[in-house]
């Protein structure tokens, strides 16, 4: 993985890959709903630490 640490674009690709296949993906079509809760939690908490970066 010697290109994601070279490449600051990859490594931003990477992080949004990750972020939407573990936190966004599962809170919108998983059939368990406490899982669809803990994902929407986790999302609301990365936007709002977003947010207040800007």
């Amino acid at each position: 993985m010697h290109w994601l640490t070279t490449s600051p674009i990859a490594l931003l690709a990477f992080v949004f890959t990750a972020l939407f296949t573990g936190v966004v993906l599962p809170a919108v079509w998983s059939s368990h709903p406490a899982r669809r809760r803990a994902a929407a939690a986790v999302l609301t908490q990365v936007l709002s630490t977003l947010r207040r970066h800007q």
